[in-house]
């Protein structure tokens, strides 16, 4: 059976504030007020620290860091990179696991779509490419409504990963479709793609709707400042 679910590409935000109004959409979910969704979102630079991350896994002090609550170690978000969060309302704690690699199916059948042979095979969750992360996954849970998801490094400055230590490896580890196709992509090409995998997989029919349709007032980090 086919859902309803919301669908809010934010263009570029800067991090904070999207991790604001994640929290925000996590508690109307959890009360009913709005349907499952999925925010598309491009960052301004930023490393972040999930649970088992550590400060001395960011090597540049001018790199800004936050710690939230996701899964997993430091990454870094920026420029090129394709981030997607599912508000998604699960049955069971258990289904976690489920999301994550529907999640990465969902990834791996864009890189299909651009011609990348992408696999599950790597020292962790994600999405990899010859030995090569091409996308991290990283989620946390709240009153069972999932936040936090994915980032797919599409023109990425592979050179920022070099800042960190992504998942505790060498930055090197990193990748991104334009290295692996040697040409640049259109972000907005393979937004397509996974908006278009993602109702497949996740068996929802989108409906792209403004950040007003979701919250009658906005989060702190989205009200406008005072005169």
């Amino acid at each position: 059976m086919v859902r309803d679910a919301w669908l809010l590409d934010l263009g570029r935000k800067p991090y904070r504030e999207v991790w604001e109004l994640q929290k925000a959409l996590v508690d109307r979910r959890a009360e009913d007020k709005i349907p499952d969704g999925l925010i598309l979102v491009e960052h301004n630079p930023v490393a972040t620290l999930g649970r088992r991350g550590s400060r001395e896994d960011v090597l540049d002090p001018g790199l800004e860091i936050l710690e939230v609550e996701r899964g997993g170690e430091a990454t870094y978000h920026g420029p090129g990179q394709l981030v997607g969060y599912p508000i998604l309302r699960l049955p069971d704690r258990l289904e976690v696991k489920r999301l994550v690699t529907d999640l990465e199916e969902v990834l791996l059948r864009t890189c299909a779509d651009f011609g990348i042979d992408a696999t599950r095979e790597g020292p962790e969750r994600g999405v990899w490419v010859g030995g090569k992360k091409i996308a991290s996954i990283g989620l946390a849970v709240h009153r069972n409504v999932t936040f936090h998801g994915f980032a797919h490094n599409v023109t990425t400055d592979l050179r920022e990963f070099l800042k960190i230590r992504p998942c505790g490896h060498d930055g090197g580890i990193m990748t991104s479709m334009e290295k692996v196709l040697g040409h640049s992509v259109d972000l907005e090409d393979v937004k397509a793609s996974v908006i278009a995998h993602f109702q497949a997989v996740f068996g929802v029919t989108f409906r792209r709707v403004n950040l007003s349709e979701l919250l009658p007032e906005p989060p702190s980090g989205h009200r406008p400042r005072r005169p």
